[in-house]
């Protein structure tokens, strides 16, 4: 096995692994909504929280969120697969970690009706992995594009 293919392995094991996780930290905070657990002190805690809306809370919702979410994941998924063919493996990762992100959050919207948060950091936000997934993905997509712009 070529190194490369242990290396897109690992990627893309890695990326399933998080929102596997993901789901599984969803449903633990979704049964056990009363109880709240520092993991670092005052500054993150591990605590329910039902996002109605989308990035930053802005207050958009219902049914048409949930149909463009649909559509721009759809949209993805073709240009991911667009990337794997043409050999661009890099902006390909990228996609399937916002892909994984997204659909892991519009699960819940379309199962609850909101997403659930569970990562407190104090001044910030709350959020989840599949946030997480979805900032790794941009960032891996702005760099590479970046990288083909000084290439």
């Amino acid at each position: 096995m070529s190194l490369y293919i242990k290396k897109m392995t690992a990627i893309y094991s890695a990326a399933i692994f998080f929102i596997g996780l993901d789901r599984f930290l969803k449903v633990f905070a979704f049964t056990n909504q009363v109880n709240e657990v520092n993991l670092l002190g005052e500054i993150l805690k591990f605590s329910y929280k039902a996002n109605y809306y989308i990035a930053f809370s802005l207050p958009f919702y219902g049914y048409w969120l949930n149909l463009t979410i649909a559509l721009i994941i759809a949209c993805l998924i073709f240009f991911m697969v667009k990337k794997w063919r043409y050999g661009e493996r890099a902006q390909a990762s990228g996609l399937l970690a916002v892909i994984l992100g997204a659909s892991s959050n519009l699960f819940d919207r379309l199962r609850y009706g909101y997403v659930i948060d569970y990562l407190d950091l104090k001044y910030f936000t709350v959020f989840n992995l599949a946030d997480v997934a979805i900032t790794v993905g941009v960032i891996l997509l702005l760099l590479n594009i970046n990288k083909k712009q000084t290439a």
